[in-house]
């Protein structure tokens, strides 16, 4: 069974839940010295690393093109295959990125990251957006909460560029640019 399907269980303490989603942003800039510590890449896996980030971050920005927060339930383009495309994103994009730094390091800390910080932060959205967004209950039901599946109907596609510029999703592309320079420059430092 997969949590989505399960009776409502909270999988993390609420005060830990709360304390750690405040931890997102240092958690973030603390990815980001690991990043620059630990980044070692390589031709091959510059290659492979930097397509799967881009998949990631490609997701995320089409997710935020669908999501007015707060103020309806995103149910059209990636949040018809999974509630959380924006975190799924966040999480290939730092994988790729981890595969083309060539660092098992940077991999490990990212999924500790991930399971420690944004899966209660995921937790505590769950929770707010049930009670806020009317039909939130059965679509948690029907979309998986991270594992994407082929949905039954992907609805319209009306992604809106100007919800992605309300959503600020141009910070990702932004972070996105600068960690790929990054690489750049310590693959010719190292004499790539």
């Amino acid at each position: 069974m997969t949590p989505s399907a399960l009776p409502r269980r909270h999988w993390f303490p609420k005060p830990y839940a709360d304390t750690v989603a405040r931890l997102r942003v240092p958690a973030g800039f603390a990815m980001l010295a690991a990043f620059v510590w630990f980044c070692h890449p390589a031709a091959s896996s510059f290659a492979y690393g930097i397509p799967i980030s881009l998949c990631g971050l490609s997701l995320r920005a089409w997710a935020a093109g669908h999501l007015a927060k707060n103020q309806r339930l995103a149910q059209s383009g990636p949040y018809a295959a999974t509630r959380n495309p924006l975190y799924l994103g966040t999480l290939i994009c730092a994988m790729g990125l981890a595969f083309a730094a060539r660092s098992l390091t940077l991999a490990g800390l990212f999924a500790v990251i991930f399971v420690l910080v944004y899966l209660p932060a995921i937790e505590l959205e769950e929770q707010h957006l049930t009670t806020i967004l009317p039909g939130y209950k059965e679509f948690a039901k029907r979309v998986p909460l991270l594992t994407p599946r082929w949905p039954d109907t992907w609805g319209p596609d009306t992604f809106s560029a100007k919800l992605y510029a309300k959503n600020q999703e141009y910070k990702a592309l932004i972070g996105w640019m600068a960690g790929v320079g990054w690489l750049v420059i310590r693959f010719h430092v190292q004499g790539g």
